[in-house]
């Protein structure tokens, strides 16, 4: 951890942003004009709360606060899988879609949840 000089140097920070991209880029715009103040919005604000709650932790200098803010994100991850869903749902997305959707959370909540067991053990340091 000393190695890291800024949030942007975690490997779970690039796999938030790199999903974050993804669905603003790929996802987001596939939505109807009517959604934008809906799930459009849910969606891009859950997927945005990712790597802001990373980012939050990583400054928060404490292990148990940013063990927090990291379990945060994980449900952010979680609840921006679940809009998705809602998006093929509602038929507003092919599945080809939700399937590189979820490869990203897949991978972003492995390493996410690695980075929580580091802060874990090194906590108990």
């Amino acid at each position: 951890m000393s190695s890291l000089k800024s949030f942007e140097d975690l490997e779970c920070w690039k796999a938030a942003r790199e999903l974050r991209i993804f669905v603003s880029q790929n996802i987001l715009p596939k939505f109807p004009i009517d959604e934008k103040y809906a799930l459009t919005s849910q969606l891009k604000r859950s997927s945005r709360s990712v790597s802001d709650n990373i980012a939050e932790g990583f400054g928060r200098y404490h292990y148990q606060e940013n063990i927090q803010f990291c379990r945060i994100a994980r449900g952010s991850l979680s609840e921006s899988l679940n809009q998705v869903i809602t998006a093929i749902d509602e038929r507003y997305i092919e599945d080809n879609l939700l399937q590189q959707f979820r490869e990203k959370f897949e991978r972003t909540k492995a390493i996410l949840n690695g980075y929580i067991n580091y802060l874990a053990r090194t906590k108990m340091e």
